[in-house]
């Protein structure tokens, strides 16, 4: 009995060591493809940037040129911020939201909630949620 509970301690460790191992290997996949995308949008490159999206939001904007503009008049901090910061991610099956602090221009700063999604093997930007402006006066 002593030697089937011992056995079992190990494989649990081994289970949780990969799932470790797996889930920063998913962060640092995902920040990846987020600072790519943002990268593209620094360079005006949009067909570049529009390959990071999922396959909804391809659908969605049909031409990289549709998505370029809609960033550039809807997220003007994703499109040229001053900073990125990567925050917390959070698993929802089989998608991972991660948070992203982004300074613009003007240094106001934004938080920003990516939908990252697996898609053939790489994770793929599926949504972007801008989140309410943090109180001004705290």
């Amino acid at each position: 009995m002593k030697h089937i509970l011992l056995a079992f301690v190990v494989v649990l460790e081994f289970t949780r060591s990969g799932a470790a191992q797996a889930q920063e290997s998913a962060k640092a996949e995902i920040e990846a493809v987020i600072s790519a995308q943002i990268e593209a949008f620094r360079g005006d490159d949009f067909v570049t940037a529009f390959g990071f999206a999922a396959d909804n939001i391809r659908r969605l904007f049909l031409t990289p040129e549709n998505f370029g503009a809609m960033v550039q008049r809807g997220y003007p901090m994703v499109y040229r911020p001053e900073t990125v910061q990567f925050g917390a991610q959070t698993l929802e099956g089989a998608a991972i939201w991660q948070r992203v602090l982004m300074k613009d221009a003007a240094g106001v700063t934004h938080v920003l909630n990516y939908l990252m999604v697996p898609q053939n093997g790489v994770w793929r930007i599926a949504a972007v949620q801008l989140q309410p402006a943090l109180d001004a006066a705290a």
